[in-house]
């Protein structure tokens, strides 16, 4: 048997004042879990604690992830975090001020034959 990708999501979180990546981490993740039903688990009596969980976070200061609260969200599974730099920061001059744009894959791999 062997580890096979079964859930690929995507999403995408902001922080819109006062530049916490982590929260925006977080959006994200959420974001992706809210587009994922993960009904074959049920079906197919999968145990939810075989699942192996890999979250990879995008964001321009990778530095500035909890990536600890980043695991800490995800429901079921072993949950491995990854923060690579990415995402988009967009200043407010104005207001001195930045918009933190946080991108998160979240794959789903088990062992199957």
């Amino acid at each position: 048997m062997s580890l096979k990708r079964v859930i690929l999501e995507m999403g995408a979180g902001n922080d819109l004042h006062g530049g916490d990546y982590t929260k925006a981490a977080l959006r994200a993740v959420q974001d992706a879990l809210h587009h994922s039903s993960l009904s074959f688990v049920r079906v197919l009596k999968v145990d939810r604690k075989a699942m192996q969980v890999s979250v990879t976070i995008g964001v321009q200061r990778p530095d500035k992830v909890d990536a600890e609260a980043v695991k800490a969200s995800l429901p079921h599974g072993t949950v491995t975090v990854e923060v690579v730099k990415g995402g988009l920061d967009v200043p407010d001059e104005a207001a001195g001020d930045v918009a933190v744009i946080a991108s998160a894959a979240v794959a789903v791999r088990l062992d199957l034959p």
